[in-house]
């Protein structure tokens, strides 16, 4: 960091009385297993994520937000920080008067190459909040695929950070915006912010009097595959629906944990993540490098835990939880997250774990279809495999999420948490006439079995 912005701790430690929007409820709890037959529609408004932050803040301002993993400085130069509800409405009310400050429309797409740490999810509610679009982009991408990624988007300003692992993004975007023109501004946190890069470290530490968060639609922008030329923009109030969705099977309480181990790039990390805690005001740890130590270390606190983690890490869990030891935190549900095409196969409510968590958590398969969809259900009797076989019915209100197979075996999707629009044409389905939207793999094969 530079030496203005030196101390982190400081930076981080004001709290701020924010004048917020009045909180949603908790509209997870009108969804169910009964929610779904029912002929009533169950709107959302056009909320932002901010806006949910906010209005926790204002109630709760000493409840915990967000936790980083414990190795976060080896590989970013950044300390592992904790933040109340109310220190991160107050961080991110100030960011955002500083984005306020550029000269940029309203509603303008800024871009996001951050991980799933502290300063990722500030930034991104920052944006929110300062009125502009969030547009998440995949770490994966190499710098040829952030410039055709930034342009097919129209992202306009950038934020990263100095250091990631062994990568340089701040100065990789300064050599993207050489080469184009439409990348306006471009901004970092620390250590040791390139020149020609705004340091939002400086941002975070002005407290001058201003505007705090404000009631915005939110949405974003995201990449369908992680494939630059397919960008696709979401609405706010279709992210809070997908969230919701979520919820109805995954069953988070206030002031409980999700501890992710998937990034905030995308729908389903978002969904899973970020959206689904403030929703239900709960708190949201992240450890975007997986080791089993960390792991193990996240799990001696004493809170209610709910783990979200991509499905190819199953078998780890089941060595990482073994039989007969029962860990203060243990998990109450364990979320295995999927892409389509995938093989899903009807399988016990435990697949590899066996028997390994004596407290008998849920499980839950969660899987994306591109960034059109995200699917959440139980294992057990009404798995996902049977609900994409049989066609059984969602836990989620049908308002907010129904699926049926069309003649030829596609799936098909309807409701308020699959609205969103294609920035280019040609580049997915859309819905018909019906508002049903029928998804397909880029390839021959559905990939979609369901195995006895």
């Amino acid at each position: 960091m530079s030496a203005r912005s030196s101390d982190h701790s400081a930076a981080y430690a004001v709290e701020a009385a924010l004048p917020v929007p009045p909180p949603l409820p908790h509209l997870w709890a009108a969804s169910g297993p009964g929610a779904a037959g029912s002929s009533s529609t169950l709107p959302l408004r056009r909320t932002g994520l901010c806006a949910l932050l906010a209005a926790t803040a204002r109630r709760h301002p000493e409840r915990i937000a967000f936790v980083d993993g414990a190795d976060k400085a080896a590989w970013s130069g950044r300390p592992a920080l904790t933040l109340s509800y109310g220190t991160a409405a107050a961080i991110t009310a100030r960011i955002a008067r500083g984005l306020r400050a550029w000269r940029l429309a309203p509603g303008s797409r800024i871009g996001l190459f951050l991980p799933a740490t502290i300063e990722g999810l500030v930034a991104h509610l920052a944006i929110e909040a300062a009125g502009h679009v969030p547009c998440p982009l995949p770490l994966v991408w190499t710098e040829a695929q952030l410039e055709a990624g930034i342009q097919a988007a129209g992202v306009s300003a950038v934020l990263t950070q100095v250091r990631l692992g062994s990568a340089r993004p701040a100065e990789a975007f300064c050599r993207v915006a050489a080469r184009y023109f439409g990348l306006r501004y471009l901004a970092a946190f620390g250590p040791e912010v390139p020149d020609g890069v705004l340091n939002l470290d400086e941002l975070v530490l002005d407290r001058a009097e201003g505007p705090g968060i404000a009631e915005t639609g939110g949405g974003l922008v995201t990449f369908a595959a992680a494939d630059p030329a397919r960008p696709v923009l979401r609405q706010g109030d279709a992210l809070l629906a997908a969230a919701v969705a979520h919820l109805a099977a995954a069953r988070i309480g206030p002031e409980e944990r999700i501890l992710s181990l998937v990034g905030a790039s995308d729908l389903r990390g978002l969904v899973t993540g970020l959206a689904a805690a403030l929703v239900a005001g709960a708190c949201l740890e992240t450890l975007p490098v997986f080791r089993s130590a960390d792991l193990g270390a996240a799990m001696t606190h004493p809170v209610a835990t709910h783990i979200v983690a991509p499905g190819f890490l199953e078998g780890r869990f089941a060595a990482c939880l073994r039989p007969g030891v029962r860990a203060p935190g243990e998990p109450r549900s364990l979320s295995f997250l999927h892409r389509a095409p995938a093989r899903l196969e009807r399988r016990t409510a435990w697949g590899a774990l066996g028997r390994a968590v004596q407290s008998d958590p849920m499980i839950l398969d969660v899987c994306a279809f591109d960034e059109d969809a995200v699917l959440t259900c139980p294992r057990g009797p009404e798995d996902i495999a049977k609900v994409l076989d049989d066609g059984a019915p969602l836990r989620a209100h049908q308002s907010l999420l129904a699926l049926r197979r069309e003649a030829d075996g596609s799936l098909a999707f309807h409701g308020q948490a699959v609205r969103r629009t294609l920035l280019h044409r040609g580049t997915g389905a859309e819905a018909g006439e019906d508002g049903w939207r029928v998804w397909r793999p880029a390839s021959d094969e559905t990939g979609l079995a369901a195995a006895a």
